[in-house]
């Protein structure tokens, strides 16, 4: 016994003196040369900094992408439990930048017809009806899950997704990657078509139609969405590396499997606006489908050309997702995620306003994306002109995304944003589907609350002047100020303004009598 006793004793020891030498002898860590052993505490600190900071250091605004607060409110909503704050804001007001203060009405006809709707929120527009297409539209919610590939997330990810936005009456995209049996979970879809064509590809890689009019129709894609950039990563082509490129998300994609799967930054199968539009109306005759386009904002000119194009009317996208440079569900490398593409907001107004100044706006659909997932950025949102948002991190977080920082290395702790099985064994994609649907519902139900605080029966007329930015020094401007925005901008037009003002109406008055 005694001698099992040192045995054991010495075993602790015999290992720390086996990782001392080894310290001492290996010549690529400094730090570990001069401290063997204890070095160690460095590099184990470091990999968990995003957590300790998380949930021990930071404080409750503090914390970037999602600070504990807005994790706290996804969180509450996406379990169906208490989402309300108490005891007031503790944010710093006196010295906040770029903070939205949304306007409340002390009087308003429409008072109280929105927020009897329960949480239906349809869109004011009807997608593809300028254009006359076959399969136009409208969409049920004015929230829905952005685009994020199988293979960048985990199976059970996509199916929680699908599964959910079929629940709660919303959208999926499907990310470039491809649509899969994943994504065939009682959720209507988004098909997006990336620069690699993934799905809709031949051997040599490049677009098929035919097999994009095959996909699409066995599947519930409702519209297409031709991915030009993404914030993330903005004229950056994707990688998806080896260890992740199993043989499904191979035959998914049509690529090999086992192999790093690389996206160029940019089309083949056009290569300028006239082009691409000639595109759009060739995937849209051979469809039925709306078509539209997604992109982050850079250089100006490409929108520009897009809106003189689009003016004489024989050619024209559906819709136009505008991605803000702050989006990142895609790795990539920091300078690209830190300063490639304007923020969304300035992104965005830019971009409307093109098409504002050419009298497009009423033709078209427009979808902002990039941390609208918040009701408060949703509002602006919404305020700036977006007829729809979608969320994508915050669609993650729903279904159990912890905020980690490890999508880019497989080793996402909650099977999010892996393919590895035993991570990914702990995602069940029944319970995280209602948690998702229970998110968009309590976003959707926020938003006709602030609206019926506005005085208005839906977000899409939400006036410009509806919410303001206080910036440094308790000084605000209104968004017509910061954005240079004309009157009757950010607006539907009247006949879509009246048709979603009956909907909204013939929806309060089933819940009243519902109830």
């Amino acid at each position: 016994m005694r001698w099992r006793t040192v045995v054991g004793a010495a075993a602790p020891v015999a290992v720390l003196g086996a990782v001392a030498i080894k310290d001492l002898l290996q010549r690529k860590h400094a730090l570990l040369r001069n401290y063997p052993v204890i070095g160690h505490a460095r590099y184990m600190i470091e990999a968990i900094g995003p957590e300790l900071r998380q949930y021990i250091v930071a404080d409750n605004d503090e914390e970037r992408p999602f600070s504990r607060d807005q994790r706290r409110w996804i969180y509450a909503s996406s379990k169906g439990v208490d989402n309300y704050f108490g005891f007031g804001t503790d944010n710093d007001l006196e010295t906040a930048t770029n903070y939205p203060i949304v306007k409340h009405r002390t009087f308003a006809e429409n008072a109280s017809a929105g927020h009897q709707a329960g949480s239906w929120l349809p869109s004011a527009k009807v997608i593809g009806s300028f254009r006359k297409r076959r399969h136009a539209f409208r969409p049920d919610s004015v929230v829905n899950v952005s685009a994020m590939s199988y293979g960048s997330l985990s199976g059970p990810a996509i199916q929680a997704l699908n599964a959910g936005v079929g629940k709660a009456g919303a959208l999926q995209n499907t990310g470039e990657g491809g649509l899969s049996d994943d994504h065939r979970q009682g959720g209507e879809l988004i098909y997006q078509i990336g620069t690699a064509y993934f799905g809709c590809r031949d051997r040599q890689g490049r677009f098929d139609l035919q097999k994009l009019v095959d996909l699409v129709a066995s599947a519930p894609v409702r519209a297409i969405e031709i991915k030009l950039s993404q914030g993330a990563k903005p004229g950056l082509g994707g990688l998806l590396p080896a260890a992740k490129v199993s043989p499904e998300i191979a035959r998914i994609r049509g690529i090999e499997p086992h192999q790093d799967c690389a996206s160029p930054s940019r089309h083949t199968a056009f290569s300028d606006v006239d082009s691409m539009l000639d595109f759009v109306e060739t995937i849209a005759d051979a469809t039925g489908l709306p078509v539209g386009v997604k992109s982050a904002v850079g250089d100006q000119q490409f929108w520009v050309d897009l809106a003189e194009r689009s003016a004489a009317g024989d050619r024209g996208v559906d819709f136009i997702t505008i991605d803000g440079g702050e989006g990142g569900t895609g790795a990539a490398p920091r300078v690209f995620a830190d300063t490639v593409a304007l923020p969304f907001r300035l992104g965005f107004a830019r971009v409307y306003a093109e098409f504002a100044r050419a009298g497009l706006t009423d033709r078209i659909s427009f979808i902002g994306s990039g941390r609208l997932g918040l009701p408060e950025n949703a509002v602006t949102a919404f305020a700036l002109g977006c007829d729809m948002i979608n969320v994508a991190r915050e669609a993650m977080l729903a279904i159990g995304c912890i905020q980690a920082q490890r999508c880019h290395t497989d080793h996402c702790p909650t099977g999010v944003a892996t393919q590895n099985k035993w991570l990914t064994g702990g995602l069940d994609p029944t319970l995280k589907s209602e948690r998702l649907a229970a998110y968009l519902r309590a976003l959707r139900h926020d938003l006709i609350t602030l609206t019926d605080a506005i005085g208005v029966v839906h977000p899409s007329l939400i006036g410009i002047d509806d919410v303001e930015m206080l910036t440094e020094g308790e000084v605000s401007l209104t968004l017509r100020e910061i954005y240079g925005y004309e009157p009757g901008w950010g607006q539907p037009s009247t006949e879509d303004a009246a048709a979603i003002k009956e909907l909204m109406a013939t929806a309060a008055t089933t819940a009243t009598i519902t109830h």
